[in-house]
């Protein structure tokens, strides 16, 4: 069953502020050896359905450290939705987020709508989406902790992505001021308001924490830079909090990894914060991308590597 990421139990973690020194320590080892290049992300594999121990091993790794892997398959264009599905599943995600417009197999199909409903999303259309973490509007107990992208074909000419480990983003903040993240932590600090569809309400207004703890101890971030559709805070502390990461997602700092999935290629994440380039659909490519989103925290990448 979906699980909460809200949780007050008195667990060992370095995200409780009073905790110092678990946090300094914790921050010596994610900072050490980080990733400086997209390319240290990268792992080859032959069939993400059936990973080789050694491809396994190289993807978790990556994960472990950076919460992010993106994987290089001989798969192609092939638009089985296995591929993305089976990875899935070896890395412990199973509890698919079947969204409204997502496809029988609980994946969605991310391309262009050239009709219907799927026309007034932003992720249906070639525009631009600004930074955000998966399913920042989905209850407190039905939130995404692992994402996983597969791309069957990229598009003509744009599309790319930006991601950014929301643990260092967490880091970035805290070092600046470690009441950032205790405005950000705040029950009420990020309102979504409820979607209508023909006037009845078809999702209820959500209200909660960027920054929240999960119960095992591991950290969850539900974010968007969007400024429609979103209410935060009035509280000056949290805007300055806000204003300090959109400075940090609007620079040039060196965590953050900028690259195009090409066919064959995919993210496999826990919710890393990431945006979308605009792109254009030609004959050279029209984009197609498979989206996993889940309950599940993939297994094995969590603070207990560390504690």
């Amino acid at each position: 069953m979906p699980h909460s990421a809200r949780s007050s139990d008195p667990i060992q973690t370095p995200f409780h502020l009073e905790d110092e020194a678990t946090y300094q320590a914790w921050r010596k080892q994610k900072l050490a050896n980080y990733p400086t290049t997209i390319e240290q992300l990268l792992v080859s594999v032959k069939d993400p359905r059936h990973l080789t121990s050694e491809e396994y091993a190289a993807i978790q790794t990556r994960v472990q450290k950076a919460n992010m892997a993106i994987y290089i398959s001989e798969t192609g264009s092939d638009p089985d939705p296995e591929i993305p599905l089976a990875l899935g599943r070896q890395f412990g995600a199973r509890e698919l987020n079947h969204n409204w417009l997502s496809d029988d197999t609980g994946l969605t199909s991310l391309k262009v709508a050239a009709e219907g409903v799927r026309q007034q999303y932003i992720p249906y259309s070639n525009r631009a989406i600004k930074w955000h973490t998966d399913g920042y509007y989905n209850r407190p107990e039905q939130q995404i902790h692992s994402l996983l992208l597969h791309c069957v074909e990229s598009a003509g000419k744009g599309g790319e992505n930006a991601l950014l480990d929301h643990e260092i983003a967490y880091i970035l903040l805290r070092d600046r001021d470690p009441s950032f993240i205790s405005a950000l932590m705040g029950p009420e600090v990020m309102t979504i308001p409820p979607r209508m569809n023909q006037g009845e309400v078809a999702r209820q207004e959500e209200t909660g924490p960027v920054f929240s703890i999960m119960p095992c101890g591991n950290l969850h971030m539900r974010y968007t830079i969007r400024t429609r559709h979103v209410i935060w805070s009035e509280d000056p502390l949290t805007r300055q909090a806000l204003d300090a990461l959109s400075e940090i997602l609007h620079s040039d700092s060196p965590y953050i990894f900028r690259g195009r999935l090409e066919a064959g290629m995919g993210l496999i994440s826990n919710n890393i914060l990431h945006d979308r380039t605009a792109f254009t659909d030609d004959e050279q490519g029209v984009r197609h991308l498979y989206r996993a989103r889940y309950y599940d925290r993939l297994k094995g990448t969590g603070i207990e590597q560390y504690i």
